[in-house]
């Protein structure tokens, strides 16, 4: 696989950025003049950052939105309790530090001291509680992600304790997501328009569909080193590059096919970053051939990946052998348990009893054009073993309903992305689970899940989850195909830049060069 330099990121997909020159005119002066011939040129003064937006924000109140685009942007507005670095580890927000109880239930957070909302109002331990209420509410769009909260005590104005229901040995990280952001709930009606947070910025101006402009906040306690940001809504790819290539933009998105362009070219610097994200083809074991673990098997040996990766996303992957992303720290390499090897897929359809050939119906979706060049491809090698796909390409809200909801479909070729926590990752394989859209069941697996979130040893929870990974990697109820690689433009004078393991990019780290 190329290579060029390796970040970390959660992130299947971020939005595009952009950013502008602020420059001083150079004053003219009569040649004859001491004066001005000794006077040094002006300084090139650089304080907006333009960003491209692919979609305009639903909103900027975070716990009213599921939407990734808004969350990048709500972000560098409000604050959660705690985030995380870029290798997903916990670190203070508007709390300075956090202290969980010895019995797991039960976290206790000090908050910043004389932290204000943007407005003014005090954003203490009361206003926390207020935050985390209305999060919990019914109306909120991650309700259910906080149901296991039982109590919230204010203990004093900087310290709030959270008390659960049951164990979650998760907990923590539930606290680190920007839908969790604290807001000012004396103001919640207006908050979709007139964001009030703690945050590095405010909101100057949003015009929908062109334009969002945040600025510094003065009463956050470390300043940003660029004072202000202009997100600009700019669908098409095309264009974004080529204002980065007039020097409109700072930053980037580009795909696979156009990054050579920007290789070896000091003018930029090129970034990849692997995603906490994975990309599969699944099969529904409802399917009386599909429930064979040797049919399954044949599957998966008869498509060669490294070709599938390079033919698809021209080699801009990392190949999975199971349902986990290599970024996580529990990753383990199962990419050898069945090797490419077509003459032995034949031999195992034969002893299954599909020597004479065997029929499936492959689901892709449309709006993912990368998933119906995947499937396609894999269609193809599977044709040369005696396996015939019948391709159908569907619209999403069809996929949603019909294949993931449904289980209507025998083969599909989608992405998943993933959360902090290992056990978000392979939860959906328990059988009794609502997003197991493979209809897989494996005792041993249900109990390791169960097992998992009460387990408060964390060498053993990892042992449980790669125990997991290695029973999916021989069970193979999907093809796993990869982590995907994102790649970034950046002029060379931008710095800081970094990617995350969740839906979020931090501004108030990224600077200009001097």
């Amino acid at each position: 696989m190329k290579r060029v330099k390796q970040l970390f990121t959660a992130l299947t997909l971020l939005l595009p950025l952009a950013g502008c020159v602020d420059q001083d005119s150079v004053p003219s002066a009569s040649p004859t003049s001491d004066a001005a011939s000794s006077e040094a040129p002006v300084t090139e003064v650089r304080d907006t950052l333009r960003m491209a937006m692919s979609t305009d924000p639903d909103g900027l109140d975070p716990h009213m939105t599921t939407s990734a685009s808004t969350f990048q942007i709500t972000n560098n507005i409000y604050e959660p309790l705690v985030t995380v670095d870029t290798e997903g580890n916990i670190i203070p927000a508007l709390a300075d530090s956090y202290e969980p109880a010895e019995d797991g239930m039960s976290i206790t957070f000090h908050l910043r001291e004389g932290a204000v909302f943007s407005n003014g109002n005090p954003a203490d331990a009361n206003a926390v509680k207020a935050s985390f209420e209305r999060l919990m509410s019914p109306d909120s769009a991650r309700s259910s992600d906080y149901a296991n909260i039982s109590n919230i005590e204010v203990v004093d104005d900087t310290t709030i304790t959270f008390s659960f229901a049951t164990l979650d040995v998760s907990a923590l990280s539930s606290f680190a997501y920007p839908w969790s952001a604290i807001v000012d709930v004396t103001v919640a009606d207006s908050l979709k328009t007139d964001p009030v947070g703690t945050g590095p910025y405010v909101l100057d101006e949003w015009v929908p569909q062109q334009t969002l402009k945040l600025s510094a906040n003065p009463d956050y306690p470390n300043q940003p080193s660029i004072a202000h940001v202009e997100f600009i809504t700019m669908p098409d790819a095309t264009s974004q590059i080529s204002a980065f290539q007039n020097g409109e933009l700072d930053i980037i998105s580009v795909s696979a096919d156009q990054i050579d362009t920007f290789i070896d070219n000091p003018d930029y610097t090129v970034l990849q970053s692997a995603g906490n994200s994975l990309q599969l083809m699944a099969m529904n074991l409802d399917n009386e051939a599909l429930s064979d673990l040797r049919v399954r098997q044949a599957i998966n040996m008869a498509v060669d990946k490294d070709a599938l990766i390079d033919t698809v996303w021209w080699g801009y992957g990392e190949k999975i052998g199971s349902h986990y992303p290599i970024v996580m720290k529990e990753y383990i390499d199962c990419n050898d348990t069945y090797p490419y090897d077509p003459e032995g897929a034949k031999a195992l359809l034969e002893e299954a009893g599909y020597g004479d050939g065997l029929t499936l119906e492959m689901y892709l979706p449309k709006n993912y054009q990368m998933y119906v060049n995947a499937g396609q491809v894999i269609a193809d090698s599977l044709d040369q073993v005696g396996v015939t796909c019948n391709i159908h390409i569907i619209e999403w809200a069809e996929w949603l309903s019909d294949v993931y909801n449904g289980r209507n479909y025998d083969l599909t070729v989608v992405g998943h992305t993933g959360r902090l926590d290992p056990y978000v990752w392979l939860a959906r394989y328990a059988s009794d689970s609502a997003e197991n859209y493979f209809n897989y069941s494996n005792e041993r697996v249900d109990q390791l899940l169960s097992e998992y979130r009460t387990t408060t040893d964390e060498a053993l929870r990892t042992q449980m989850i790669q125990d997991i990974q290695m029973i999916l990697a021989e069970e193979v109820p999907a093809y796993y195909i990869q982590d995907p690689i994102s790649l970034y433009v950046m002029d060379s004078s931008v710095t800081g830049f970094e990617t995350y393991p969740i839906d979020i990019f931090e501004l108030k780290n990224i600077s200009f060069a001097e």
